[in-house]
């Protein structure tokens, strides 16, 4: 039987940042106030989305020292740390997917088209004329748009079209194409997966300890970044994976498991995956 110790963990941390928001826009709390565009944690340490700040960059604008500041910050954490953690521990479309992903399983509807009719390099290109349009119409044009800046909004200061952005996120992704928004489309995930190539944070494989029973593969959102399971001992070196974890959760043979990749050939700070008997 599965362990979802590191799901409820995701989920915990995403509805205590939603939680921390909703505070304070309502409450007046300053532990973590703003939007996922820009935040400051206790109105002291700013906090800003790159690929937000990119966009206003190649848009003209005039960047603040702390809106600079905020994503310099961010883009330390993810390209050094977490890699495109952001995807799967933070973002509260993440959750949506993951429902519809589960409900695809639970229905049987992945085996009903194998083959995906879209290339998951789609998000790059739709990343790199997001920043063309912004500086041909001096604006943030995935930020205009953005189906994760409208859910957020909207679970924080009033759903509005936030309901809508959800059901067709979730239908899109249910009946039309598997991992379709965040495994294909969505250029922030695009752009944590640049930044996140040369992460610390990684999972590291064991072949000798592996099966091959692919239940890893069956729960994996970028099931392509696992090309090594049950073939040869090495970390998943992709910044395509979102470091969620589902895989370590699932594998019951205990051949997957979180390290931090310190130098080569130096793995320190393994994490303990064993699952109890």
């Amino acid at each position: 039987m599965s362990s979802v110790k590191y799901l409820i963990l995701r989920r915990v941390v995403q509805l205590s940042i939603l939680f921390l928001y909703f505070g304070a826009n309502y409450y007046g709390w300053k532990m973590l106030s703003g939007d996922l565009s820009s935040s400051s944690i206790l109105g002291t340490v700013p906090l800003s989305d790159p690929y937000a700040v990119l966009q206003m960059f190649v848009a003209g604008a005039v960047i603040s020292s702390n809106l600079l500041l905020g994503a310099v910050i961010i883009l330390l954490f993810y390209g050094i740390f977490g890699g495109r953690a952001f995807c799967s521990w933070v973002c509260p479309v993440n959750i949506i997917t993951d429902a519809a992903n589960w409900t695809r399983r639970k229905f049987g509807f992945d085996m009903v088209a194998k083959k995906q009719p879209s290339s998951r390099k789609l998000r790059y290109w739709v990343l790199l004329i997001s920043l063309v349009i912004s500086y041909f119409l001096g604006i943030g044009a995935f930020e205009f748009i953005s189906p994760i800046s409208m859910v957020h909004r909207g679970l924080i200061f009033g759903m509005g079209f936030g309901w809508a952005t959800m059901a067709i996120l979730y239908l899109f992704d249910l009946f039309v194409l598997k991992n379709g928004w965040c495994g294909h489309i969505c250029p922030l995930g695009g752009f944590y997966s640049i930044i996140g190539k040369f992460r610390l944070l990684k999972i590291k494989h064991d072949s000798v300890a592996c099966t091959g029973c692919m239940n890893c593969k069956v729960v994996c959102p970028e099931v392509q970044v696992l090309h090594m399971i049950d073939k040869v001992s090495i970390p998943v070196t992709s910044g395509e994976c979102t470091n969620c974890g589902r895989c370590i959760d699932v594998c019951e043979d205990n051949a997957l498991g979180f390290f931090l990749k310190v130098k080569n050939g130096d793995n320190k700070g393994e994490i303990n995956n064993e699952k109890n008997e």
